[in-house]
């Protein structure tokens, strides 16, 4: 059985992107209320203030409003939303989209840019 780095490390070479795994105990924003529904989103931003950049939520479009989405340490995905795991090592400026089968995975300079995303 594969482990989890070397996933990871994998989808990483796929896509032809750094390895960049987020720090034990930081956190992602996710929008809680969202999960269950497909598909399910992921970006990624530079780390700041504890969080290792990722922004996840499912459905549509994500919202503007600040209570949107919640802090959550990395460590707790694999209980709220292991789907996510495979993705996480992608660096910042990177994005997925996955309804659980199609896995769309891009590079988005903009999340690069101060408040683009």
């Amino acid at each position: 059985m594969i482990d989890l780095s070397e996933l990871q490390r994998s989808l990483c070479r796929e896509y032809g992107a750094d390895f960049s795994p987020p720090t034990p105990a930081s956190r992602v924003g996710i929008a809680l209320q969202t999960l269950g529904r497909l598909p399910l989103h992921g970006l990624r931003i530079p780390e700041h203030s504890g969080a290792n950049g990722w922004y996840l939520w499912a459905g549509e479009d994500a919202s503007e409003d600040p209570e949107f989405y919640q802090p959550l340490c990395v460590e707790h995905l694999a209980e709220r939303c292991p789907i996510v795991l495979p993705f996480l090592a992608l660096p910042p400026g990177w994005r997925f989209l996955t309804d659980g089968t199609h896995v769309d995975v891009w590079q988005d300079s903009r999340l690069l840019e101060p408040r683009r995303w």
